[in-house]
């Protein structure tokens, strides 16, 4: 029975493959099948429930079974190589164990997860962060958790809102997360900048900056810095937030990758504050599912209600649903696992993507060279802009970002390109490279050329 009953499955999978089933159509009736496959009507209807588990058909009674959707066609017409989408990688997205939580939430709380819940986020789910953070070195209280819509939602609202300080100007890392920026442009935010490379920040000139400007809070990503792959020392991270306590400055920490550090003694900003100065975000887009949209931020005591009342006016409330999922993912020990598998997954594809910086890139260019994370950045020669190489490699089905919209525009640079390993194969890692290294060379032959000319001919 098993073997027909999965050439059954396979059989209706390939219709749906090539487009002879389409969504609406009426599946083979029941006894059809069982002649076909010389099987009982058992065996068929076994079959037909587990292709109703995957969502693809349902039934209907008396009537018979229908398709709900089609496979969709893969467009293999061209070699695509993808360095510039930066969600988490397709392969190891675990819907189906989400799937399954979401049904148990469903559940479990019924009634609850469709109805207004509460503003702060769901207690449950709130208890069961404060048992994750102590894993990345964050010990808090439920009380001091607020459940938000994103990471996107609560950098938003962190501008907008007062703090405790009572100053207006916020200091940001360049380059920086573009959504940060967008934001600072749309509320019309004042904002300051700082360098960062792959060496960190100068810390004086950090404390000058702190001292001389009314800085409400101080924007960082701490660890695989997006664009860079940076991450700050424990010792700078210390320094910091000293200067921070001196000075009457919050830091906002957006710690979204800090899950892939393989380093068991990295610590968040957070835990070298004693005061409630850092403001902690904790986002599951990029580790987990995006489409989730669920982010958690630990705020001081004194700013809780003040949040609340911002949130209040854009949402009020996260999804209840995508709350009770996430919990029981927590608590089942499921996330944990995922956790496991996807800090090889990148830690492996970013150990590529640098080897093959450092064997095909030109003399002339310059890359980061974080540990894990989804990010890294190429200096391009100052005669390439990074919007030729991406113009060029474009035809070539080979994506790259232009990180020139991760400055302000008074830091801004043309020549720097960023890399996300995410949703790139493996495979492609390598051959990509290469492409964009022969594109580089060429760009920069005909700078050079067009310079010599110029030169000689006055």
């Amino acid at each position: 029975m098993s073997l027909k009953y999965n050439q059954i499955i396979d059989e209706i999978k390939l219709r749906l493959t090539n487009g002879s089933l389409i969504a609406g159509s009426k599946l083979p009736s029941v006894r059809q099948l069982s002649e076909q496959f010389s099987c009982s009507k058992n065996t068929v209807i076994k079959a037909y429930e587990e292709l109703g588990k995957e969502h693809l058909i349902y039934s209907v009674p008396k009537s018979g079974y229908f398709v709900v959707k089609e496979f969709q066609q893969k467009t293999d017409h061209y070699d695509v190589i993808d360095f510039l989408s930066a969600g988490p990688d397709q392969n190891v997205m675990p819907y189906i164990d989400f799937q399954h939580c979401m049904n148990q939430a469903i559940e479990q709380y019924k009634g609850e997860l469709f109805t207004y819940s509460d503003q702060q986020g769901l207690y449950s789910l709130r208890l069961q962060l404060v048992k994750y953070l102590q894993n990345l070195q964050v010990f808090t209280q439920p009380e001091r958790i607020v459940i938000a819509s994103g990471s996107q939602q609560v950098l938003h609202l962190l501008i907008s809102m007062p703090f405790p300080n009572g100053k207006n100007k916020i200091l940001l890392e360049q380059p920086t997360y573009f959504g940060f920026l967008e934001s600072i442009h749309l509320q019309k935010a004042k904002a300051l900048a700082i360098e960062l490379s792959m060496d960190g920040i100068d810390l004086d000139r950090l404390e000058n900056m702190f001292r001389n400007n009314e800085i409400k809070f101080f924007y960082v990503i701490p660890r695989f810095h997006n664009p860079l792959g940076h991450s700050y020392t424990n010792k700078e991270k210390k320094k910091i937030v000293e200067l921070a306590e001196k000075y009457d400055v919050y830091i906002v920490e957006d710690d979204f990758l800090g899950d892939l550090d393989l380093n068991t003694k990295s610590d968040p900003f957070f835990s070298f504050d004693p005061t409630g100065r850092v403001i902690y975000i904790k986002s599951f887009s990029k580790i987990f599912l995006p489409g989730l949209r669920m982010a958690g931020v630990v705020l001081p005591s004194s700013m809780l209600n003040s949040f609340l009342r911002y949130k209040f006016s854009t949402d009020f409330n996260s999804s209840a649903l995508s709350q009770g999922a996430l919990e029981i993912y927590l608590k089942s020990g499921m996330f944990d696992r995922h956790l496991k598998k996807i800090k090889k997954v990148y830690h492996r594809k970013m150990q590529i993507l640098q080897e093959a910086c450092e064997l095909l890139l030109p003399d002339y260019t310059s890359f980061t060279k974080p540990t894990s994370g989804f990010y890294l950045s190429i200096t391009l020669p100052k005669n390439v802009t990074a919007k030729q190489v991406v113009l060029m490699l474009n035809e070539q089905h080979v994506f790259v970002d232009d990180a020139s919209r991760m400055f302000l525009p008074e830091y801004k640079k043309e020549n720097l390109l960023r890399l996300c390993i995410s949703q790139v194969d493996e495979s492609q890692i390598k051959v990509g490279v290469e492409r964009l290294a022969k594109c580089i060379a060429l760009l920069n032959s005909r700078k050079n050329r067009i310079i010599l000319n110029n030169y000689f001919r006055f």
